[in-house]
Order: structure tokens, then C-alpha cells, then sequence
């Protein structure tokens, strides 16, 4: 997910607005169990807001991507706590081309906060990182949707500063975030 002259995993220390130290990094094969452990613990009411509805866990084809990652299509992040045995997946951000072959390549991008993290600054961060992995492969817009009553993340996609334009339909806000312009860089998320 990084240019090739620096091929290490994505990793990016962040401090929440709280002090609370974490890392984000990309999700890897091992963190299977680590991410079902995770949605385990979620409300209902944040799994309905990251996914449109009452789900018991992740499918086999999200947990299979950790086995295959391709770059080229998948952006796949975690924010963690502790490390080694102790290390815990606090959030997790995503970003899905959806339009490999198009003249201005697009990903779908979503983050899933767990609910003592919340209103810290962590999907700005994950957003600030899924943005700059994106431009790196060569990305040129990010969509996402949200529930029009999620004021929070769509506050967070307001303060990224990136241009954006949105529609609503069904009480779904759909957001394209123009990444050619100027935006969240390594660190902006702080903000959001």
C-alpha cells in the first residue's frame, strides 16, 4: 500500500484528542480473531451506523481479504492499543476501488469506531491515512455513505478539507471527496 521506494506496512502513531496513544497500521492475516473480538464488542447502534443494518459478525469475505491483500484494490486499516498478546483493534477504516479501470480511479471508503474512542479524532485520523495511502496508488476521489442522521461522521468528512460534494437519497447522504485538491495529509486528522 505505500510507494516502492518505501515497501514497509503502513504504520502512523496518532495521540487522540484525550492523549490516548495509538497506532494505525494495515490490517494483516493475523488479525483475524483480534477483528472478530472487536465487532464482538460493538453496539448495535455503531454496527447499524457503519453498516445500514443489524449484523451478528463479519462475513467470511471481509476476514478473507486479510489472506489476500491486494493493494491495488484494497486499502484495509486498523487503529490498535497495546501490542504483542495485549494488542487490541480499537477501529478500522477501509477504502474499496470500485472503479479500477476509469480514467479517475474511485474507492469506496467506511471506518468503524468503537464506542469509548468516539468523538477523539480516530475516523479523522483513519480518514487522513486512508487518504494519503489512496494518493499514493494513484486514487483521484473517495465516496462514502452515511446515514444523514450520523452527524458525527459527517462532520468528520466536513472538517478533512478536501473538496466534496454531496446528494441525499432515502436518508442516505452519499459523499465524493476530490482528492487532486489540497486535503488531510499525514497527521491532519487531529482535527477531525
Amino acid at each position: 500500500m505505500n510507494d516502492a521506494a518505501d515497501s514497509r506496512p503502513f504504520r502512523r502513531p496518532v495521540r487522540l484528542r484525550n492523549g490516548t496513544a495509538v497506532l494505525i497500521r494495515e490490517a494483516r492475516a493475523d488479525d483475524k480473531e483480534r477483528l472478530i473480538a472487536a465487532f464482538g464488542g460493538l453496539d448495535r447502534h455503531t454496527i447499524y451506523t457503519r453498516y445500514f443494518s443489524f449484523r451478528k459478525g463479519l462475513s467470511q469475505t471481509e476476514l478473507q481479504r486479510l489472506d489476500h491483500p491486494d493493494s491495488g484494490r484494497y486499502i484495509l486499516l486498523v487503529a490498535t492499543r497495546g501490542e504483542g498478546p495485549g494488542e487490541t483493534i480499537i477501529a478500522g477504516g477501509s477504502g474499496v476501488v470500485t472503479e479500477p479501470a476509469a480514467a479517475v480511479r474511485s474507492a469506496e471508503c467506511a471506518f468503524t469506531v468503537e464506542e469509548d474512542y468516539q468523538g477523539q479524532g480516530l475516523a479523522g485520523h483513519l480518514l487522513a491515512a486512508i487518504v494519503d495511502l489512496a494518493r499514493d496508488q494513484g486514487i483521484g476521489r473517495l465516496e462514502a455513505d452515511v446515514l444523514a442522521q450520523n452527524q458525527p461522521m459527517l462532520a468528520v468528512f466536513r472538517r478533512c478539507g478536501l473538496p466534496m460534494t454531496t446528494s441525499l437519497s432515502a436518508g442516505v447522504v452519499h459523499l465524493v471527496l476530490d482528492l487532486g485538491g489540497q486535503g488531510p495529509a499525514h497527521g491532519a486528522g487531529a482535527k477531525a
